[in-house]
């Protein structure tokens, strides 16, 4: 029986890549039992997490122990949480490595898929199945 989630991730379910990929670690977490949940923040109150729709769309936020991780850090701690990724935590701390992956993931990876959002929204794709 899984015990009460210590760990939340906070997602675009609207985003293609985004739901793929928390998808992916919901079947995991549930198919061995982890206490994490994962809430769209489509579907959820996002005062509850204390972020507006546009900083919850920008970057990955996850919610550990009472404490909100933001980008690259909660990868980091997602991934702690999950022992088939635990090896992606420890590679993505290592200090230089760090520091360019987090760059990269705020600035490239996430603002393109920012922007792609935001054209969808624009082309009134959002939402739609």
């Amino acid at each position: 029986m899984t015990t009460a989630p210590n760990t939340r991730a906070l997602y675009n379910g609207d985003c293609p890549v985004c739901d793929k990929e928390m998808c992916l670690y919901s079947d995991y977490a549930e198919s061995v039992d982890l206490p994490i949940a994962f809430d769209d923040l489509n579907q959820i109150d996002l005062a509850r997490w204390g972020v507006t729709e546009d900083q919850a769309t920008r970057l990955l936020h996850v919610l550990h122990n009472d404490e909100l991780h933001i980008g690259w850090d909660a990868f980091l701690v997602l991934w702690s949480q999950m022992p088939r990724y635990r090896w992606l935590a420890r590679i993505g701390r290592i200090p230089v490595l760090r520091q360019v992956l987090a760059w990269g993931y705020k600035h490239i990876v996430a603002r393109v898929i920012y922007e792609r959002h935001k054209r969808r929204q624009a082309h009134g794709l959002v939402g739609v199945e």
